[in-house]
């Protein structure tokens, strides 16, 4: 298990360095380019075999045990330790940061981005793999945070190199938001470390903040809390987020949205919930209140571009819509209640699975019609894909529907459970106010179904008669590629307990001060 653990970390990493160098004669087939791809799914598929071999092997009798444990010493002056290990936390978000990278890499093989040679972006694409997953797997905070940045390089080139128009612009920002969010967070993480002696992320959560004052935790909090929403991304910190995910390739924006968000509420739950109790218990109904704003804005927004006229660009509202759908995370992170920590973790699965297959779709219409713009889809009489291409315009209406959080999909539970969570809030938590963020968080529901409904319509629906010619619908690839996460969603909405029976002891644990 020690072993699985590090080679998923680390595997990544090597085959980063492999792609860039000459492939070996009897390897390059007939074409070099087609051979370094391959090599991308071997690694990346290697990575996710290791991954579920690690799920199998864990002890779900125990899962706020961390498992698979690698403690060395690394730099002894400041107590740095390369520290590995999962729980029933992380080990989901492991799952599903080497699940989405594989199916990338596969639907990459076929749908290259259009850009420079294949060898950097298989690099690239690798790279930014070992970074996210071992955000997920490190208990260092100094490690925590060298693996949180190394994600940062990979997909501004991604965006910059691959992506469409206004890349360049959309790069810069994504990294300048996200590089100054991580100054204050180092800081943060600094004055936790420094004043409490250790950088051990067990060891700081066994405390549960007892080695901190208060004016500490409140300080870190709000510097570590900076860094962490600007990734996640919280309104108002979120306005990088349209415009990455506009300019990036589709790959780039699945996995931008499936997991590299999920690192920022990740820090919120690892890190700040059982480090700086009392900290966040100051900044907790903060916290929700920019949550709630997060929902509304998001939701707002994606009714603005949905509406006839007003050239709305269909990758540009699921990003918007991302916004909404992780204000619910950071709502139920800020109930500090084992129902809204549990509803928020939910939730951040539900997202990666259903928000991830809508780029993809949103990727493969742009790649048919030329455009993601709705006003061109949609047209006089619609894109009518149900009558173009029915199976593409029934996975696109299903994944819409399960973003909305249809009961019976992944995207329902998240959602029902944060709102519980907000309903009755941690115990010296204003009520009233948790209640008034609870009744916005689910007026924020009914807006998520109007602008995802509107979409389906506009775009599914129509006369195929006097459209365009048939264009292909769904090709092989693309099945292998999508239909994993749209099983995921079903079987998460069908069978939650698969997933909050990892989570739940886990949480309990770290909002109890590391004690079962």
């Amino acid at each position: 298990m020690q072993f699985l653990l590090a080679f998923i970390v680390v595997g990544p990493l090597v085959g980063a360095v492999a792609a860039l160098l000459p492939a070996p004669p009897g390897l390059k087939g007939k074409s070099p380019d087609q051979a370094v791809l391959r090599h991308g799914v071997t690694v990346t598929g290697a990575i996710l075999v290791a991954a579920i071999v690690l799920a199998l092997g864990f002890d779900h009798d125990h899962p706020s045990k961390m498992q698979a444990t690698t403690d060395i010493s690394w730099i002894p002056a400041l107590d740095v330790r390369i520290h590995l290990g999962i729980d029933g936390i992380s080990l989901p978000l492991l799952v599903l940061t080497a699940l989405l990278t594989f199916l990338c890499a596969v639907y990459s093989y076929v749908k290259m981005p259009e850009g420079p040679s294949p060898k950097a972006f298989v690099a690239l694409l690798l790279f930014l793999e070992s970074g996210t997953l071992a955000t997920f797997a490190v208990l260092d905070l100094l490690l925590f945070f060298l693996a949180f940045e190394m994600v940062l390089i990979p997909m501004y080139f991604l965006i910059a190199r691959w992506g469409g128009a206004q890349r360049q612009a959309a790069a810069w920002k994504f990294i300048l938001y996200t590089l100054l969010g991580s100054v204050i967070m180092l800081l943060g993480l600094l004055l936790i470390g420094l004043n409490s002696g250790t950088f051990d992320m067990v060891a700081l959560a066994t405390d549960n903040g007892r080695g901190l004052t208060s004016s500490v935790q409140v300080i870190a909090v709000l510097a570590i809390g900076i860094g962490l929403a600007v990734k996640t991304p919280m309104w108002p910190l979120h306005s990088w987020l349209p415009d990455a995910h506009t300019a990036a390739p589709t790959v780039g924006s699945v996995l931008l949205a499936g997991v590299l968000l999920k690192m920022g509420t990740y820090g919120f739950v690892r890190i700040l919930l059982p480090v700086t109790p009392d900290g966040m218990h100051t900044f907790a109904p903060y916290l929700a209140a920019f949550a709630v704003a997060g929902i509304i804005y998001g939701s707002l927004a994606c009714l603005a571009l949905a509406r006839p006229g007003s050239k709305g660009d269909l990758k540009r509202l699921i990003a918007y819509s991302s916004v909404g759908h992780m204000g619910f995370v950071l709502l139920g992170i800020a109930t500090m209640t084992p129902t809204g920590v549990n509803g928020a973790l939910f939730a951040n699965i539900a997202h990666g699975l259903i928000t991830g297959l809508l780029f993809f779709l949103v990727g493969a219409v742009k790649d048919r019609y030329g455009t993601a713009d709705l006003d061109t889809l949609s047209g006089a009489t619609g894109a009518a894909l149900y009558g173009r291409a029915p199976r593409l315009g029934g996975l696109l209406a299903f994944a819409a529907v399960a973003s909305l959080g249809l009961p019976g999909l992944a995207g329902f539970w998240g959602e029902m459970l944060t709102l519980f969570g907000a309903f009755d809030p941690a115990q010296g938590l204003s009520r009233p106010a948790f209640l008034t963020f609870m009744s916005i968080g689910a007026f924020g529901t009914l807006l998520t179904a109007a602008y995802m409904l509107i979409v389906v319509r506009r775009v599914c629906m129509g006369d195929k008669r006097e459209g365009p010619h048939p264009i292909p619908d769904i090709q092989p690839y693309e099945f292998a590629a999508w239909t994993p996460l749209a099983a995921l969603t079903v079987l998460a909405g069908l069978w939650p307990a698969a997933l909050l029976g990892l989570t739940d002891p886990a949480v309990q644990k770290l909002l109890a001060g590391g004690k079962s």
